[in-house]
Order: structure tokens, then sequence, then C-alpha cells
């Protein structure tokens, strides 16, 4: 089966940068990969055709030119290269996941080895996971090709959310105790 890519080339003036970094961050935050400067790539969606559109009108209104395309790989060795560097992209952000859980992990194993359960650190640590969870779920939406890294990073993110639990007990636990 034809993987069916939306092609997006753009020129817009160097000054004022702002604007074009927010360009940029726009289309890596829709899940584009670029091929090259100025030229990238996204799967053909209802929402990626109509998001493009919309920042066409935007690359207009820098003062920029851009161009949108239907496009499909030459053979499986082109498309292949195209799905690898997608997955290149989310395994490059499941990674920089994976390392905030060691951080997390990390920072809750310091408040028990200090036997220190309050509930602003509970707090602190809870707005944290939220941080992560939602974090993660951006990934997984744009992960159009399924990342070699993505069953690593829940579990992980299953961890976290177990040792907050079982941090969340402790608190309540030494709470009860004062009273």
């Amino acid at each position: 089966m034809d993987m069916t890519w939306l092609l997006l080339t753009y020129k817009v003036p160097a000054e004022p940068a702002a604007k074009r970094i927010a360009l940029w961050r726009r289309l890596k935050g829709m899940g584009a990969v670029y091929l090259q400067g100025g030229v990238c790539l996204l799967p053909k969606t209802d929402d990626h055709v109509r998001r493009l559109k919309m920042l066409e009108n935007d690359i207009a209104g820098m003062a920029g030119e851009s161009v949108i395309l239907e496009t499909v790989a030459l053979d499986r060795t082109q498309e292949d290269k195209v799905v690898a560097r997608f997955k290149a992209d989310r395994d490059d952000a499941y990674e920089e996941f994976i390392d905030k859980c060691d951080d997390f992990e990390r920072d809750l194993a310091k408040e028990v080895a200090a036997d220190h359960y309050t509930y602003a650190e509970l707090e602190e640590n809870d707005v944290d996971l939220k941080k992560l969870q939602g974090w993660l779920a951006k990934i997984r939406k744009l992960d159009f090709y399924g990342g070699v890294r993505v069953a690593e990073a829940e579990e992980r993110l299953k961890g976290c959310e177990a040792l907050l639990d079982d941090y969340a007990k402790r608190v309540f636990e030494a709470h009860d105790e004062n009273r």
C-alpha cells in the first residue's frame, strides 16, 4: 500500500528570525520531518491538509512563498527511508521522555530516603507526573509509524505513576500518625 505524504516547500525572509523559528516550531509540533531546509513532509490527513493551508497563509503574510504537494515515494526503499526518518524523530522524543522519567524517579527516591513525606512535595510531584502524562500523549499523537521505544516509554510512565501512588500512601500514613 502506497503511503501518501504532504510535501511543503517554503521560503521566508531571514528576518525577523522569530517568525521563521515560530514556523519551524509549528511544523515540528505537527510531527513534520525536514528533508532539508524549507522542505518537509507529513502523512496526508485531513487535519494536516487544513493546518498546512493555514501555514501557507501565514507564510504569505511573512512575505514568503510556499507550495504544498501530495506525493508518494518512488519505490519501497524510498518509502522505508521516509518512515525511518519519522520513527527516528519520535524515538528521540521517547528517549528524552525516558530521561525525564529517570529524573522523576530519582527525585522521589530522594524524598523517600530523607523520610520527607509532605503534602507540598506530593503536590509538586503530582504536577510533574501530569506533565509527563501530557508529554507522552503528545509524542504518541505524532508517532505516525510506531516508534521503537513507545512500549518502553509507556512502561516507564506506569512505573512513575506507581511510585507516586506509593509515595502518596506514605504521605497519608505519616500525616495520620501525627493526628
